[in-house]
């Protein structure tokens, strides 16, 4: 009987060792076959290292970037602004941490930044940084942990510096310096709080969208991306302020592979033009990464700019290069909507 025990026993741990064989070599031929990437974001430097996030920090790190090129502050404080984010929170919008402190920012409420709801909205959270900072006198000559330090008074100031090359990275990327350098891989939509739909802010900044822009918000056509037109034109005027505005895509411009709403957003060209590049198109390609590292949130089907394209139904392979009409265009196109399964 004990014989007979044994060979089943062993018989049993063969089909274990073969089953999980068979797992580990499908696991692989998905990987060689080009299998979907995992949800993130990244930055890519010429023939360096990506760094790369969860796409929840890249929608915080493009926040910050929008809030920083709204005011017009120059890059470095952009920077700054990333590599405290990183230190105190890992670019996640905390709802604790030492004492009171919550958010981006790990600020507190008893130390007069603002309630802890204010603070946990990124968008109040850095520009009570930037409020901060800007009364540094002379910060963008400073090192990174003296500005930063100014405004957060940390027990551990050193802590900040370690993070500035990966924050001067993504600073180049989302003020626009370095084109097509932002990148995410998007599965799928999220879907959108009804909260965050028609509050006066949204229904101001949608208003001044003409109606060609889209249907009506019953329709289909509106509703293809879950976010909408009015959750994008909201998100616009909070975070980029007057620098960007929404309107109709122009006719023949929208991407015939995407079921959706074609819109265009039209950047400033006088923002954030420190570092003597095209003012132009250093502004588009801030907007375009900012659309991307909202895609999941806004429900954007496709964003081109400058001859790029990004798709999510091809995400996996970043920005391509595109033709036709709107390769030359110099408003940012994007469409709210999935892509046709026909293409």
């Amino acid at each position: 009987m004990g014989q007979r025990r044994g060979r089943r026993l062993r018989w049993v741990l063969v089909w274990l060792l073969v089953a999980a064989a068979v797992v580990a070599g499908l696991a692989l031929w998905n990987r060689g076959k080009g299998g979907p990437s995992a949800e993130a974001c990244s930055v890519t430097p010429a023939g360096g290292k990506p760094v790369t996030m969860e796409l929840e920090q890249a929608q915080n790190a493009a926040t910050i970037a929008a809030v920083v090129d709204s005011r017009g502050l120059p890059e470095r404080a952009l920077t700054i602004a990333l590599a405290t984010a990183l230190q105190e929170s890992k670019l996640r919008n905390l709802d604790g941490g030492d004492r009171d402190s919550v958010g981006l920012f790990q600020q507190r409420p008893s130390q007069g930044w603002g309630t802890a709801d204010q603070i946990q909205d990124p968008v109040y959270a850095t520009n009570k940084f930037l409020d901060a900072l800007v009364k540094v006198n002379g910060y963008a000559r400073l090192s990174l942990t003296d500005a930063a330090q100014a405004v957060q008074h940390s027990a551990y100031p050193g802590a900040y510096a370690k993070h500035e090359a990966n924050a001067s990275l993504l600073a180049s990327a989302l003020t626009g310096r370095s084109p097509a350098a932002f990148n995410c891989t998007v599965h799928q939509f999220l879907q959108v709080d009804p909260a965050l739909l028609g509050s006066p802010a949204a229904d101001a900044a949608a208003a001044s969208a003409p109606a060609s822009a889209g249907a009506s918000p019953a329709s289909p056509a509106a509703a293809a991306g879950p976010g909408g037109q009015q959750q994008l034109a909201r998100r616009l005027q909070v975070e980029f302020g007057r620098t960007v505005t929404l309107a109709a895509a122009p006719a023949g411009s929208a991407d015939p592979g995407i079921t959706g709403t074609a819109l265009a957003l039209t950047p400033d060209p006088a923002a954030n033009t420190d570092t003597g590049a095209d003012p132009q198109r250093q502004s588009g390609w801030a907007v375009a990464h900012w659309a991307l590292a909202n895609a999941e949130q806004l429900g954007i089907g496709s964003i081109r700019y400058d001859g790029k394209v990004w798709r999510l139904d091809r995400s996996d392979s970043g920005w391509q290069a595109q033709s036709g009409p709107a390769a030359g265009s110099d408003k940012v196109l994007i469409t709210l909507g999935r892509p046709d399964a026909k293409h």
